[in-house]
């Protein structure tokens, strides 16, 4: 056996040209799985979720077999992650099963919780079988004033940091993000230095600044407390750039790769690109934002393959015929930067095209502090846009 060459039973190839690659049927990569819109937390900003116990919406949310199928059609079509999110994932009765047998379909599984279910059955969930990736949990406080004061749910505070203790304690690797909100902000510093403590955070941790409206447009009494908790342009580029030197060189990569004007193609990011997200409902989209019922296919009354094959496409293809877009949007060279899309415009207008002027005025501050624009400019009336491009993606940083 010595004498055998070790490449008689190894072969080094590309694995974008191995075999196993080329025969797998990879329509799918990612989903987004909304096990549930309903959550125990009440989060002052939250875009989605509703009370705990809302009995309508608990009947009309999947069954675990309509979810297993799903699942089942996801993995035919090559898909290797899903994330859980929700609302609260951990709420359904069924999270466990449905974890596993994602797990038995070779699933990497990525999960967006709060924490507060965390117990010593979901360690051990987690321990025998590894999600795949950090378990991502949104912290809203480091004391019980500030985080009940964003989640509105008493108790929370101690079952949230009861559950990050249990991870931690046995080794479930995950990470913290947080929202940059008024009751809270007061506590980015001592979040950001117990964040570090954390073994899994090898970045700091990262902030819901923005916030985005309902997107079920259920409620203009909440959109309107939602509106008021957004920072301003000038507020929200200050935690941006605190640490300048690393925005400046992240900002240089992406408008490397993503800034252009994107005429009026009204779904110019990547949504939709061998990736779809789900309802709890049994509705998929390409972004869970886009909740336009011209933009939804309900599985209940077909299949995954097909929403992929026939209907993605068409929906991708939308054009804009709406004035104020293709004056603006369409031809502004920082597009890629802009928060404005299509599921943005739906939550704030109930169209796909129209400009929200919050996500206008807060790329210009941030590209007015790149130097890509003067003060005066607006990004859709520059000519010059490739050559700033150009001379900004070569720039060296200058401390301000």
């Amino acid at each position: 056996m010595s004498d055998i060459q070790a490449d008689t039973y190894v072969k080094r190839v590309s694995s974008a040209k191995a075999d196993i690659w080329q025969k797998l049927n990879q329509k799918l990569t990612h989903i987004d799985l909304e096990l549930t819109e309903r959550c125990n937390n009440k989060c002052v900003h939250c875009y989605i979720n509703l009370p705990e116990q809302d009995a309508k919406a608990l009947k009309k949310e999947l069954t675990t077999e309509e979810i297993k199928n799903i699942l089942k059609q996801a993995a035919d079509l090559g898909c290797l992650s899903t994330r859980f999110t929700g609302g609260e994932p951990m709420l359904r009765h069924d999270f466990d099963e449905l974890y596993l047998f994602a797990k038995k379909l070779g699933m990497k599984i990525i999960i967006f919780t709060n924490a507060t279910l965390v117990d010593q059955q979901k360690i051990e969930l987690f321990e025998k079988f590894p999600p795949g990736a950090p378990i991502e949990v949104s912290v809203y406080g480091m004391t019980k004033e500030t985080y009940e004061g964003v989640s509105r749910a008493p108790g929370s505070f101690e079952a949230a940091f009861h559950g990050m203790q249990l991870l931690l304690d046995n080794n479930i690797p995950f990470v913290v993000k947080s929202s940059f909100l008024p009751q809270n902000k007061k506590d980015i510093e001592l979040f950001e230095e117990w964040a570090k403590k954390i073994p899994g955070m090898t970045h700091d941790p990262t902030y819901s600044i923005h916030f985005d409206l309902r997107s079920r447009r259920d409620s203009d009494a909440m959109n309107e407390r939602i509106k008021k908790l957004r920072p301003s342009p000038a507020e929200g580029l200050e935690l941006l750039v605190r640490e300048p030197e690393a925005f400046f060189k992240d900002s240089q990569q992406f408008c490397a790769k993503f800034t252009a004007p994107p005429g009026d193609k009204v779904f110019a990011c990547g949504a939709g690109n061998k990736s779809a997200s789900i309802d709890a409902y049994g509705n998929v989209q390409v972004c869970l934002l886009v909740r336009h019922p011209e933009t939804t296919y309900n599985l209940r009354h077909g299949t995954l393959e097909d929403a992929i094959d026939s209907f993605f496409p068409k929906v991708l293809a939308t054009r804009s015929k709406n004035p104020d877009y293709l004056q603006k949007c369409a031809k502004c060279f920082l597009k890629g930067m802009c928060q404005q899309c299509p599921g943005r415009s739906w939550g704030e207008f109930g169209t796909l095209d129209t400009p929200v002027p919050y996500f206008c005025e807060v790329t210009h501050a941030q590209a007015r502090w790149l130097g890509l624009l003067a003060e005066d400019e607006h990004a859709w009336e520059v000519e010059d846009w490739q050559a700033r491009l150009d001379k900004f993606i070569n720039k060296k940083f200058e401390q301000k």
